[in-house]
């Protein structure tokens, strides 16, 4: 990106953060700013979006998605979901090894596609990243050990995500217990499984929930929170694009139009 182009970008985050061009806030103003009638008519836009809206944000991002070869998938309910990957598991090989392993979320959209039993007929083991706050100590590091194996191991790592912005084609996920950002980012394939109200428009619709919508609001950012636009890419060599260099070489969003 050159400097105008980055100039442009930036600008555009103060603006949805509610600083002018000149400001330099620091960390710990992140998100500030007063609430103002533009900030409330933007909440109002998210709330009350109509059916045909939600459509609209969704054949956007199914047409950013496409030149960065991120794959948008839209089905009617979980179990559409669970069907299509356990298709997905079962026609596509590791990128190393012959042993498939997926890893998965904690997450309550993941538990409603019951991929254990989904999994079953072709001897697929699912990991999921279930953390427990209760253990302490040699029996805490013996935890995450293990779960960090269980995610260098699999081929394919399923998550949910908090929102995903049309107008990149970017999902947006906060880090949580059981929800490790490791999922996204080891395995070859990523799969994010969201509904449709979960699409926004940009990047302005996200600061205004993160900041005063009061469901989001409640949690904050999280130690971390991530955006993801596609698979890995990169074209240092050569010029020649790679996919996944340095992450993911494939990443699919399956979209449930009409959850259960």
């Amino acid at each position: 990106m050159d400097s105008s182009g980055q100039n442009v970008f930036i600008n555009r985050i103060r603006t949805a953060l509610g600083h002018s061009s000149t400001d330099r806030p620091g960390s710990d103003d992140l998100c500030a700013g007063q609430f103002t009638a533009e900030t409330g008519a933007i909440l109002d836009r998210i709330q009350n979006r109509s059916a045909a809206e939600r459509q609209q944000l969704l054949d956007r991002l199914i047409e950013m998605a496409q030149p960065i070869n991120l794959k948008v998938i839209v089905l009617e309910d979980e179990p559409a979901v669970a069907a299509a990957i356990t298709e997905l598991v079962k026609t596509k090989d590791p990128e190393w090894g012959e042993q498939k392993s997926v890893v998965a979320w904690q997450h309550p959209l993941i538990e409603k596609l019951d991929l254990t039993a989904a999994l079953a007929s072709q001897k697929v083991p699912i990991h999921v990243t279930d953390m427990e706050a209760s253990k302490a100590g040699d029996e805490t590091d013996k935890a995450r050990d293990e779960l960090r194996k269980h995610v260098i191991d699999a081929y394919i790592g399923i998550t949910s995500a908090d929102f995903c912005m049309a107008d990149t084609a970017t999902l947006v996920m906060r880090t949580r217990p059981g929800q490790a950002r490791s999922v996204s980012l080891v395995p070859s394939i990523h799969v994010a499984v969201i509904t449709l109200d979960q699409i926004i428009a940009d990047l302005i619709e996200l600061y205004a929930l993160v900041k005063w919508n009061p469901e989001v609001k409640k949690e904050g950012l999280t130690n971390c929170m991530t955006y993801i636009s596609g698979p890995s890419k990169t074209a240092d060599v050569e010029a020649t694009m790679v996919h996944g260099a340095h992450g993911p070489r494939e990443v699919y969003v399956y979209v449930i139009a009409d959850p259960v």
